[in-house]
C-alpha cells in the first residue's frame, strides 16, 4: 500500500510541477506587456458591460488567492472604480486563474474546465451587478489607502519571469504538493466503494453541504485540483466537488476577517451568501453534464 501511495504521489507531483512551472513562467514572461494602468482606466470609465468583461480579464491575469485580492479591491475603490465592477473582480479573481485552469483541464478534462470558467464568469458578473442594484454600495466603509508611487511598467523580461515564477512557487507550490500528497493517500487508502456510496450518485443535497463546508476549510484551488482528481477517480460526484472547490477558493475565514475592515456587516453577509450561491449553482449545474 505504501508503495502505491508513493508511486501515485510522485506521478501526480511530477506532472503538476511541470505544468505549474511552465504555465507560470509564460504568464510572468508576458506580465510586463500588460497595461495595468489602462485596464484600471477602462474599468473606471467604460460602459458597464465592457468594464465587467475587463474585470474578469483582470481576474485572469492577477493570480491571487482570496486574501491577496483584498488590497487590489481597496485600491480600485480608492480610485473610484464602480462598485459593481469591483465586486465582479472580487468574486472572479480567486476562482479564475490561468495556471489553475490549465491544471484543471489536464486532470479533469477540457469540458469541465470550460463549463467551470463560463459558469464562474457569468455568476461573478451577475452577483456584482445584483449587489449594486440592491444598494449594497452604501455598506462600504470609508477606505483610505496610503498612496505609493507607481513603478514604471516592466517590459518583456526573462529575468523578471524567472524571478516571479520562483516567487510564485514559494507561495503557492507547497499547497499544490500538499494536495498531491492528500490525493495520493486518498488513492491508496480510502475505499472506492465508500466514496461512491456516500459522495457519489445523484444526491444533489451534498452540493450545498459541500459549499458550506468549503468556506472554513480555506483550501486553495492549487491544493484542491489534485485532491478532486483522486476523489472523482474513486467515485465522488463532480457536483459537490465543484461546490467545495469554489467555496473554499472564493471565500475563507481570513478573507472574511479582512473584508470586515472595508465592508459593513450586511455586505459581509451578502458576500458569504453570494459565494455559497455561486458554488452551489455551479455544483448543481455539473449534474447536467
Amino acid at each position: 500500500m505504501m508503495f502505491d501511495i508513493l508511486q501515485s504521489f510522485y506521478r501526480i507531483a511530477l506532472e503538476l510541477t511541470v505544468l505549474f512551472i511552465g504555465v507560470s513562467f509564460l504568464i510572468n514572461l508576458f506580465q510586463g506587456l500588460i497595461p495595468y494602468k489602462k485596464i484600471e482606466a477602462i474599468l473606471e470609465n467604460s460602459p458597464s458591460y465592457i468594464s465587467a468583461l475587463f474585470a474578469v480579464l483582470f481576474a485572469f491575469i492577477t493570480p491571487f488567492c482570496s486574501c491577496s485580492t483584498i488590497p487590489i479591491v481597496v485600491n480600485l475603490l480608492r480610485n473610484h472604480v464602480r462598485f459593481s465592477i469591483v465586486m465582479i473582480f472580487l468574486f472572479a479573481s480567486p476562482v479564475l486563474d490561468l495556471t489553475i485552469l490549465t491544471l484543471m483541464t489536464y486532470l479533469l478534462g477540457w469540458k469541465v474546465s470550460v463549463i467551470y470558467t463560463l459558469t464562474t464568469t457569468f455568476l461573478s458578473i451577475l452577483i456584482g451587478f445584483s449587489l449594486h442594484a440592491l444598494g449594497f454600495e452604501s455598506q462600504l466603509k470609508n477606505v483610505y489607502v496610503e498612496h505609493t508611487s507607481q513603478s514604471p511598467e516592466k517590459k518583456f523580461d526573462l529575468r523578471f519571469a524567472v524571478k516571479e515564477t520562483f516567487s510564485l512557487m514559494r507561495s503557492v507550490y507547497p499547497y499544490l504538493i500538499i494536495g498531491a500528497g492528500i490525493g495520493a493517500v486518498i488513492h491508496g487508502v480510502v475505499p472506492a466503494d465508500w466514496i461512491a456510496q456516500y459522495l457519489g450518485g445523484d444526491t444533489w443535497w451534498l452540493v450545498p453541504i459541500a459549499a458550506i463546508i468549503g468556506i472554513p476549510l480555506y483550501i486553495r484551488l492549487s491544493t484542491m485540483i489534485p485532491i478532486s482528481h483522486m476523489l472523482m477517480a474513486k467515485g465522488m460526484a463532480l457536483g459537490p466537488m465543484m461546490a467545495l472547490m469554489i467555496s473554499s477558493a472564493g471565500a475563507s475565514l481570513p478573507e472574511i476577517t479582512l473584508l470586515h475592515s472595508i465592508f459593513k456587516k450586511k455586505l459581509v453577509v451578502a458576500f458569504i451568501v453570494s459565494v455559497l450561491s455561486m458554488s452551489s449553482i455551479s455544483g448543481l449545474l455539473f449534474y447536467f453534464i
